[in-house]
C-alpha cells in the first residue's frame, strides 16, 4: 500500500513537471546559477588555497642573534621556539654556514668578496628562521621574540632583531585576503539560495494554483495531507536534480577550457584535473544541494498554501 502511493505521487510529480513545463524551465535555471556559484566556490577556494599555501610557504619571521651570543642562550632561545603551539617549524643556521651562503651568492662578484676579507672578521649573524601554523599567528610569535629583549632597545640580549616588522604588512594583507574570500563567498552563496528557494516556492505555488480544480477532487474523496503534497515536492526535487545534472555537465568542458590558464596562473593546480579527481565531491554537492533545495522550498510552498 505505501509502495503503491508512493508510486503515485512520484507519478503526479513527473505529470505536474511536465504540465508546467515552461515554469519549471525557468525554476531550473535559477536553481543552476544557485548550484554554479556553489561550483564555482569549491573551485576558487581550491585555486585560493593552493595560491595562498605558495605565498605562506615565502612568508616567514627571521630572528637575528648578536655575534657575541652565548651558544648556550641561543639555543635556549631555539627551544623555546620550537615549543610554541603556532610554529610549525623552526631552522637555525650559524653565522658560518650565512657567510658560506654569502661567499656562494656573490661567488662572481670579486669586489663585494674582497672587502668582505678585508674586514677580518665574520659580519654575519646566526639566525633562526621560524613558519608559523597560520599567518594570523605570526605577530604573537614576534610579541614572544621581542619580549624576550632586544639588542636595538639596549637590553641584553642574544636577539639582535626579529624581521617580522617589516613583513608584516604582507603577512597582514595576506591574513585580510583569507578572511575576505572567505566571508564574501558566504555571503554569495546565501543569496543565491535565497533567490533560488525564492523561485521554486513562487513555481510551486502557481503549478498548486494551476491544479486547484484536481485539488478540489482529492478535498472531496478524502486525499490525506501527505498524497496532495508529495506530487509538489517531488517536482521540487526534480527542478534541483536536473540542474545539478546540467552543473555537473557544464563544467567538464568549462573546466578542460580554463584548466591550463589555472596552471599557469596559479602555479600547481590545474582546474580541469582536480575537477576529475574532486567529482565524487562535486556529485555529493551539487545534486544534494538541488535535490535538498528543490524538496525544501516546495514543502514550503506546499503547507502554506496547499491544506486538505
Amino acid at each position: 500500500m505505501i509502495f503503491t502511493t508512493l508510486r503515485r505521487i512520484a507519478t503526479s510529480g513527473f505529470l505536474n513537471f511536465w504540465r508546467n513545463s515552461f515554469v519549471s524551465i525557468a525554476a531550473i535555471f535559477v536553481m543552476s546559477m544557485t548550484l554554479f556559484v556553489i561550483a564555482s566556490l569549491m573551485m576558487t577556494s581550491a585555486l585560493l588555497n593552493s595560491t595562498l599555501s605558495q605565498i605562506r610557504d615565502r612568508v616567514d619571521i627571521t630572528v637575528f642573534f648578536v655575534n657575541e651570543a652565548d651558544p648556550e642562550e641561543v639555543d635556549a632561545v631555539v627551544r623555546a621556539v620550537k615549543e610554541m603551539p603556532e610554529v610549525s617549524a623552526v631552522t637555525f643556521t650559524s653565522s658560518e654556514e650565512n657567510l658560506e651562503r654569502f661567499r656562494n651568492r656573490f661567488a662572481s662578484e670579486e669586489l663585494t668578496l674582497q672587502a668582505l676579507d678585508e674586514l677580518g672578521y665574520n659580519p654575519l649573524q646566526a639566525s633562526l628562521n621560524i613558519k608559523a601554523k597560520e599567518p594570523s599567528q605570526y605577530e604573537g610569535i614576534a610579541e614572544f621574540l621581542v619580549s624576550q629583549g632586544s639588542a636595538d632597545t639596549g637590553d641584553s640580549s642574544v636577539i639582535a632583531r626579529v624581521n617580522y616588522f617589516q613583513n608584516k604588512e604582507v603577512i597582514e594583507r595576506l591574513t585580510e585576503i583569507l578572511n575576505a574570500t572567505e566571508r564574501g563567498g558566504l555571503i554569495l552563496t546565501v543569496l543565491f539560495i535565497i533567490a533560488s528557494m525564492m523561485i521554486t516556492f513562487n513555481t510551486i505555488r502557481l503549478a498548486i494554483y494551476n491544479s486547484r480544480d484536481a485539488i478540489q477532487i482529492m478535498r472531496l474523496v478524502g486525499a490525506s495531507n501527505f498524497f496532495a503534497r508529495g506530487p509538489y515536492i517531488v517536482e521540487g526535487g526534480m527542478y534541483g536534480l536536473i540542474a545539478g545534472v546540467l552543473v555537473l555537465a557544464l563544467l567538464f568542458p568549462l573546466t578542460f577550457w580554463l584548466g591550463p590558464t589555472t596552471e599557469n596562473f596559479f602555479g600547481d593546480i590545474n582546474i580541469f584535473e582536480y575537477y576529475l579527481q574532486q567529482f565524487p565531491l562535486f556529485f555529493l554537492v551539487i545534486l544534494g544541494s538541488g535535490l535538498v533545495l528543490g524538496a525544501i522550498s516546495s514543502f514550503i510552498a506546499a503547507r502554506r498554501y496547499l491544506k486538505v
